[in-house]
């Protein structure tokens, strides 16, 4: 709208990105190291899962004793907990209250409860909503939202029953999240 004049003919127009932080001291910011860089990835995969530091390790442990490739082993151990396919499922609108619901009963596997956040599905495991919780607000309003929220391939949902099934297990390919595992195996490698 250029409703600055002419000052946003200039090179001080407030529209043109820069490519620093504003600031006295946005120039002054120098890069990060290679160690800073793989630092803020494992920092960001475990800030995603809602995870600590201890837990994400010993992930990492359980992915580098399997076979096969550590980082993506890693992504599906991660992928497979209960609180994140309750969350991609859509009976939550985040991790956070996908943990929440699974802690305070809400959530059944295999028609038992499991009120374990960390608990890992296997395929053919069926998850559903408790009889009395299907009642619930926020889980009616989630499921609402899973028309605009895609559910990954390796799940099915069955909205009218409030049940869902894990047909396989999570491949790289389904994980579409900006996640760069070869950087977290390389900073635990050290």
């Amino acid at each position: 709208m250029y409703l600055k004049g002419d000052r946003c003919y200039s090179d001080k127009c407030a529209i043109e990105r820069r490519p620093y932080p504003p600031g006295q001291h946005g120039q002054g910011r120098t890069k990060f190291s290679e160690y800073g860089v793989q630092l803020r990835e494992k920092q960001k995969v475990k800030r995603m899962y809602g995870l600590l530091e201890r837990q994400f390790h010993g992930y990492y442990l359980k992915a580098s004793r399997k076979k096969g490739k550590t980082g993506e082993t890693l992504l599906t151990l991660l992928e497979s907990r209960l609180d994140n396919v309750v969350f991609r499922m859509g009976f939550a609108d985040t991790r956070s209250e996908a943990r929440q619901f699974v802690r305070h009963g809400h959530i059944r596997v295999d028609g038992r409860k499991v009120n374990i956040p960390s608990y890992q599905l296997r395929p053919g495991m069926i998850v559903s909503v408790r009889e009395k919780s299907r009642e619930m607000g926020r889980i009616q309003a989630a499921l609402e939202a899973v028309d605009r929220r895609s559910i990954p391939g390796w799940l099915e949902l069955d909205k009218e029953a409030f049940a869902g099934k894990v047909m396989a297990a999570p491949a790289r390919e389904d994980i579409t999240m900006p996640i760069q595992e070869s950087l977290i195996v390389e900073l635990y490698s050290k």
